[in-house]
């Protein structure tokens, strides 16, 4: 009997976390992750844990994705709140800036050159730590270092996520 009565409110909060959280998007758009375990002590069984991401098209036409947790459309905003487009060239914000790379090109051939790292990573890395690879034809020093504390995890997310729905892979 306790343990149907801890385990009701346990399912209750997890299902209404994942259903709010979700803010009207479609369901394939958030990600449940689901821990099984006693009130006691940890679980005597355990199962691989999976990991889901989609990319969806809204009716509006915008493109959100699960993957890391980033959001495209919120990613937009948090780019044009932080004024990205003053320095960066980026089409899918209307941006024209030449202070910095270009946005729609260069992350995928810089990730390629700084050791073929993983776009998303290699876009949040050089949000976070500018100075970790400085792409030809630019110099250190020029992008501000205080974005990786500025920006919260979740708007850090979105930005990437929005970069890398832009940018081309060639």
């Amino acid at each position: 009997m306790l343990f149907a009565a801890l385990l009701f409110p346990a399912g209750f909060a997890g299902w209404a976390v994942g259903h709010y959280t979700s803010l009207g998007k479609s369901s394939s758009t958030v990600v449940h992750t689901v821990t099984i375990g006693t009130a006691s002590g940890p679980a005597t069984t355990s199962a691989p844990a999976t990991t889901t991401s989609a990319a969806t098209t809204t009716a509006a036409g915008t493109t959100t994705s699960a993957s890391g947790g980033g959001d495209v459309a919120a990613g937009k905003t948090v780019f044009a709140a932080n004024n990205c487009a003053s320095c960066h060239t980026f089409q899918p914000a209307n941006a024209t800036g030449t202070v910095g790379p270009n946005l729609d090109t260069a992350p995928a051939s810089d990730a390629k050159a700084d050791n073929n790292m993983d776009l998303a990573a290699f876009i949040k890395e050089s949000i976070e730590n500018p100075d970790a690879y400085i792409a030809k034809g630019y110099s250190k020093g020029v992008m501000p270092t205080t974005f990786g504390k500025s920006l919260s995890s979740k708007q850090l997310d979105d930005l990437v996520a929005f970069i890398v729905s832009g940018s081309s892979s060639s």
